[in-house]
């Protein structure tokens, strides 16, 4: 399957103008990076992986459609898979947005 294209222009609306994003392809979807840092993608399995605290993922995936993302079979802990129904809407993408980069900024610039 192929990632959203219109979800990755939703993406890209919201982070457009903020330091240090770029767009790289990877894994079938096209990810947003921070700093060099996987913030959020548009999946190749069609919806968002959202980078979010691993102190704060549990609390998302209770309170939200989120899921813990599993890859190759292990759970992946602070990347999280929201299903495409949950990010059509602007502000819904806003908010995960929001979630994702507030993360990644405290990470550490990748050379």
């Amino acid at each position: 399957m192929a990632y959203d294209a219109d979800l990755a222009e939703r993406i890209r609306e919201v982070l457009e103008g903020q330091p240090g994003v770029t767009e790289k392809k990877m894994f079938g979807g096209l990810a947003f990076l921070v700093d060099g840092h996987m913030a959020i993608a548009a999946s190749g399995q069609g919806d968002a992986l959202v980078r979010a605290d691993p102190a704060e993922s549990d609390t998302l995936v209770d309170t939200t459609s989120a899921e813990v993302a599993v890859m190759q079979g292990r759970p992946m802990t602070g990347w999280l898979r929201v299903p495409i129904a949950d990010v059509t809407r602007q502000d819904d993408v806003e908010t995960w947005v929001a979630i994702s980069t507030r993360y990644v900024r405290t990470l550490p610039p990748k050379a």
